[in-house]
């Protein structure tokens, strides 16, 4: 593993470089468990004043987890799977809570673990490049590493309609919904990352100094649409509210719905309505581990996973297979509270 993420310090800066350019730098237990090693020799660390992360070659930033090995383990006793999502939260709540300043550079493919390793950071940099998704009802699972967090805090229904839909936002979406804290064209990110590098502890001139205006953002244009479409938290209202509609766009999101996981989307709109009320990340994490460590072990999982990246014949059976068949008790079981030797807990 040791090549799948390179961790150094460059000057002042301590640098988190993902390194598995085959797979979209996409996150294992390894990895994970190396990151946080090095954060955690940084925090209290005087000769390192801020903290980089970005990938290290590829064509994106990171795509998430690694998650046929997830459903693999899902398969048997989904031992291994805890384990990952355990640590993977951790990370994310290290980054959340961390002292020092973070900048992390969203250049290109940024989807699931991507996502949960980048909006904890005090600077994200977006560029034309950046693919912002996440797509987990596509594979039974749900917008978990603080998804929850992030997306039910985006104006009107836009998380809900992003959380159900996968939908995939540019850099200037990105940094029109606060995704992105900047927009700095492909070209400038080297020399941006130099230049922090050279002088970490202007970083926030610096990167204001590189920003520039983005395109418009065209997710604001389908904000009225989203708002009156996606209104609804019951699953069973969104689709008929689509179905009812009878516009071309609204046709193309009910369309999109057909080949997602109702018992993801179910789980996620729970999810996006329980984290409004969690103000505490790290009550977000233990929810979101609850669900993770249920749902990695449910047929959704699996069957997801193996119909889009396995044998990738993009034709999953779903079980239960309609959004009324899945009931209120069955959601109610992925989000109940876990034994307590088994529940996360953040890093003392």
């Amino acid at each position: 593993m040791g090549e799948d993420v390179l961790t150094c310090i460059e000057g002042r800066v301590g640098r988190i470089r993902l390194n598995r350019p085959k797979a979209i730098h996409a996150l294992t237990f390894a990895m994970c468990e190396a990151m946080i090693a090095a954060l955690l020799s940084w925090r209290d660390d005087p000769a390192v004043d801020l903290v980089l992360i970005d990938h290290a070659a590829g064509r994106g930033f990171c795509a998430g987890g690694d998650v046929v090995a997830l459903a693999k383990s899902g398969a048997v006793d989904g031992a291994d799977a805890r384990a990952f999502f355990h640590s993977e939260y951790r990370l994310n709540h290290l980054l959340f809570t961390y002292g020092k300043p973070t900048v992390a550079m969203m250049d290109g493919i940024t989807m699931g673990g991507g996502v949960g390793i980048s909006q904890p950071c005090r600077h994200r940099i977006a560029t034309e490049r950046t693919v912002f998704a996440m797509p987990e009802t596509s594979i039974g699972l749900f917008p978990d590493v603080g998804g929850g967090r992030y997306l039910s805090r985006l104006p009107g229904r836009i998380g809900h309609y992003v959380a159900l839909t996968g939908a995939r936002l540019d850099g200037a979406n990105c940094f029109a919904l606060g995704l992105a804290t900047g927009f700095v064209p492909s070209e400038g990110i080297a020399a941006l990352k130099a230049r922090i590098i050279e002088e970490p502890s202007a970083a926030a001139r610096i990167i204001a100094a590189a920003k520039t205006t983005p395109p418009p953002a065209k997710i604001l244009e389908l904000r009225e649409d989203i708002d009156r479409l996606f209104v609804s938290d019951r699953y069973e209202h969104v689709l008929a509210a689509l179905e009812a509609d009878g516009g071309e766009w609204a046709a193309e999101q009910r369309e999109i719905l057909t080949a997602k996981s109702p018992q993801a989307c179910k789980v996620a709109l729970r999810e996006l309505a329980e984290s409004r009320k969690l103000h505490d990340f790290a009550d977000e994490m233990r929810m979101e581990y609850r669900i993770a460590a249920r749902v990695v072990q449910r047929p959704d999982f699996a069957e997801g996973v193996r119909a889009l990246l396995i044998d990738k014949d993009n034709g999953p059976r779903w079980d239960p297979p309609t959004p009324d068949a899945v009931s209120d008790t069955l959601i109610d079981g992925i989000f109940a509270p876990l034994p307590t030797a088994e529940e996360w807990s953040p890093l003392a």
